[in-house]
C-alpha cells in the first residue's frame, strides 16, 4: 500500500473523528450510487475534508479493493507502463508531504488541496497524465484535457519514463502549486 495512503487511514480517527472501518459502515448504510454524491455527504454532513472524504468514498467501494489493488488491476496487461507511473508517482512525492494519491478503478487522482492530476493507463503502450494548467495555452506536447473533460484542463501523453523530463516536470511542478 502506497505510504502516503497508509498514512492517511492512520491519521483517520484523530483527524476526522471514525476509523476507515466505521466510515465504511456509515458509508454502506447509504447505499450512494456514485462516488460524488459519498464524497459530498461526508463533506457537507460529517464535515470531512475533501482528501479524506474522496479517499474514504474510493475505499468504501462494494470490492474493498485496496490502493495498491486498484492500481494493480489498472496495469494488468499493461505492465510495461508500470515503470512510467512509478516515476511519475516518485515525481509528485518530491513535492512536498502535503500530495495526496489517490488510486481509483481506472485512474489514479493526485491530490494537492485540489486534484492537480490525473494518471490514466490508457492504452498498452500509453498513459495519459492529465493536468490541471488553468490559462496555459496547449502545445504539441501540452494537449487539450482530451478524455478528461473538465478533470483536467490539459493532457500529456507519455509513452517511456524518458518522457518524463525537465518539462513535464515544470508542467507537473506549476499544477501541484496552483493547486494549494
Amino acid at each position: 500500500m502506497e505510504k502516503a495512503l497508509q498514512t492517511m487511514i492512520d491519521n483517520m480517527p484523530e483527524k476526522t473523528g471514525k476509523s476507515l472501518e466505521q466510515w465504511k459502515s456509515i458509508l454502506q448504510s447509504k447505499d450512494f450510487e456514485k462516488h460524488g454524491e459519498a464524497v459530498k455527504y461526508l463533506k457537507s454532513e460529517h464535515q470531512v475534508t475533501h482528501g479524506f472524504a474522496n479517499t474514504i468514498a474510493t475505499l468504501s467501494k462494494e470490492n474493498n479493493d485496496t490502493a495498491e489493488d486498484l492500481v494493480t488491476n489498472q496495469y494488468k496487461g499493461k505492465e510495461g507502463l508500470f515503470p512510467i507511473y512509478e516515476k511519475l508517482i516518485a515525481t509528485v512525492k518530491s513535492f512536498g508531504n502535503d500530495v495526496t494519491i489517490t488510486p481509483k478503478k481506472t485512474t489514479v487522482s493526485i491530490i494537492r488541496k485540489r486534484q492537480f492530476a490525473l494518471i490514466k493507463p490508457a492504452t498498452k503502450t500509453r498513459i495519459d497524465l492529465g493536468l490541471k494548467l488553468k490559462d496555459v495555452p496547449t502545445t504539441d506536447r501540452l494537449e487539450n484535457s482530451g478524455p478528461f473533460g473538465t478533470m483536467c484542463t490539459h493532457r500529456v501523453k507519455l509513452n517511456s519514463t524518458a518522457e518524463i523530463d525537465k518539462q513535464l516536470f515544470n508542467w507537473l511542478k506549476e499544477a501541484y502549486e496552483k493547486a494549494e
